[in-house]
């Protein structure tokens, strides 16, 4: 049982839940950049919610079934066809051997998430099939997928209903703008308090510098710092540091001009300093952010932030239940 791929999109790759674990020593999480609706794709086709997936971004692939499989795709707005019909995202649906799935074009968000029962049976490489095309590690031969690449289906579960679908209400998107929500750093003394304010009150656009390394934003004014003599070890630039760990979601802004999120392939330290985090639960709507999207930052406190983090259990517990 096998997928061959006619058409790779643009860059389409194998991902799960990620391989945490190894961030110390230099290598990423990898994973899902919008883990809610990767989750919820594999939900729908009855898999494991670990199970790999592809992760297609702006234009989806064109893929051939050699067996037949219950298929879903979540995450970004990109209609999925079966030999040319048009099916539903957010829905499971089935796919005949010899069928041909492919893709309209984008509508809304950015990564569409591609389940199918028995999931995408790549090795498993420090203990996910993610794929980090930086470091060439995992997924498929470690790189995005190319035409003729056959990609293994795993062996499915019982097979699931056709036509279940998640409710509109559990389908968490960006909104216009995007509000991603911030704990300000151990850095942040190093601006000056209006320039603090400034930051949260701008108005961002994501440039098109955005990857699965991270999201530059361009737009809002550039940071103020307090002066100070730099220390041994740090740039001349204020906005160096001495080398610091990086954490998930970090905000660095190099120069004080164009603040970049730091998100699932991105290295684990640096010489930048860091202005704050973005939340976990928010780390998903990045990855549905289109070039030029205006996006602001909203500063919470901790409190906020795990609160922020149980509603998202809500929603993915919503979903279980709406598909149990």
């Amino acid at each position: 049982m096998a997928i061959n791929v006619v058409k790779p999109g643009l860059s389409t790759t194998v991902q799960d839940q990620g391989r945490p674990g190894y961030y110390h020593i230099g290598i990423p999480m990898s994973g899902g950049m919008d883990l809610l609706s990767l989750t919820a794709a594999n939900l729908l086709v009855g898999n494991d919610m670990g199970a790999a997936v592809l992760e297609a971004v702006f234009l989806g692939p064109e893929l051939e079934f050699t067996a037949d499989a219950t298929v879903a795709v979540t995450g970004a707005e990109m209609p999925p066809r079966v030999d040319g019909e048009e099916r539903p995202g957010w829905t499971a649906f089935r796919i005949r051997k010899g069928q041909v799935l492919s893709f309209g074009m984008l509508k809304s968000g950015a990564r569409a998430y591609i389940a199918v029962s028995g999931g995408i049976d790549v090795p498993v490489v420090l203990g996910s099939r993610s794929t980090y095309a930086l470091g060439g590690l995992g997924g498929y031969h470690g790189r995005t997928l190319a035409a003729g690449d056959v990609l293994p289906m795993g062996a499915a579960g019982p097979q699931v209903a056709e036509g279940r679908s998640v409710p509109e209400a559990l389908r968490r998107k960006p909104g216009q703008p995007a509000e991603l929500r911030m704990l300000p750093g151990l850095y942040w003394h190093r601006i000056t308090e209006s320039s603090g304010a400034r930051f949260f009150e701008d108005s961002w656009k994501v440039a098109p510098e955005a990857d699965r390394i991270g999201y530059r934003f361009r737009a809002g004014r550039p940071l103020e710092f307090v002066p100070r003599e730099q220390p041994f070890g740090a740039g001349s630039d204020p906005s160096n540091i001495v080398d610091a760990c990086y954490p998930y979601g970090s905000v660095q802004v190099p120069g004080g001009t164009e603040p970049i999120v730091l998100h699932r392939d991105a290295v684990s330290g640096g010489g930048y300093f860091m202005v704050g985090t973005v939340i976990s639960a928010d780390m998903d709507l990045i990855g549905q952010l289109q070039p030029h999207m205006p996006t602001r930052f909203v500063k919470v406190d901790m409190e906020e932030a795990l609160q922020a983090r149980h509603d998202r259990r809500a929603i993915l517990a919503g979903i279980r239940d709406a598909l149990a």
